[in-house]
């Protein structure tokens, strides 16, 4: 049985992501900071018919929280397939270019960033010993430069200095580990889920968690004869996936 990791796996676009690994038989790590709602989301797969999970706490913005969840994985497996950094937050409203916070963008380069860093460099050992080794860095077509830098773009209009360019951030992370990962069987990608509606937005989104799920979940089961170090979000090109940097 495969085992996947997801970080923010209590709720939303995360738990729904977990659902849908979790009936293609996969065995998942659900990543919560709050151990009461992990819990929560894991007896609601349950009263599913999903058994095939357990609760991981894991605060991705703190050092000893990432470290205890290794060693808390490491003690039941050596094997870990899947890595899926979903954790994020937004930063906040306003975020304008001249008056965000520094404190905002701290925030939110924290989680959306630094802990995608702190649990990717924290799994890759588990996740080196995986035949087929994938990690999906959950980004959003926000944080393109080029759709950002285009009156065209749907979204052209709605900017946001803090969260998108901490996405931003995010796509070079993934570009990079892609690269460093490039002669082994891993496949890294940042994947945008799309607009989606749950409380990250106020339930503004016009897409459903359960696109989400899917688009995450694609990449997350990629063959070896798949993508690497590229950016999608199917929301913005239906066709292929593929949208620029």
């Amino acid at each position: 049985m495969k085992k996947a990791l997801i970080t923010g796996a209590n709720k939303s676009i995360g738990l729904e992501t977990a659902r849908q690994l979790m009936q293609m038989g996969f065995y998942v790590y659900l990543g919560s900071r709050d151990l009461e709602k992990g819990q929560e989301a894991l007896a609601q797969l349950q009263a599913e018919g999903l058994p095939q999970a357990e609760v991981l706490q894991i605060d991705v913005t703190d050092d000893r929280s990432v470290q205890n969840a290794r060693q808390a994985i490491g003690e039941k497996t050596a094997v870990l397939d899947v890595l899926i950094n979903n954790a994020g937050i937004s930063g906040g409203m306003p975020q304008n270019a001249l008056s965000a916070t520094i404190e905002q963008f701290k925030a939110a380069y924290e989680v959306n960033v630094y802990g995608v860093v702190r649990t990717t460099q924290a799994f890759i050992d588990l996740l080196k010993n995986s035949p087929e080794p994938r990690i999906v860095n959950v980004s959003s077509s926000q944080g393109s430069l080029s759709l950002h830098s285009d009156p065209l773009y749907t979204y052209y209009a709605f900017k946001g200095a803090v969260y998108h360019s901490s996405k931003a951030a995010l796509n070079m992370y993934t570009i990079n580990l892609a690269y460093e990962l490039r002669d082994s069987n891993f496949k890294v990608n940042a994947v945008g889920p799309g607009f989606t509606k749950t409380d990250f937005n106020n339930h503004r989104g016009t897409g459903t968690v359960e696109d989400a799920g899917k688009r995450i979940v694609k990449y997350a089961i990629v063959g070896q004869d798949g993508p690497t170090g590229k950016f999608f979000c199917e929301e913005t090109n239906p066709e292929t996936g593929k949208i620029p940097w």
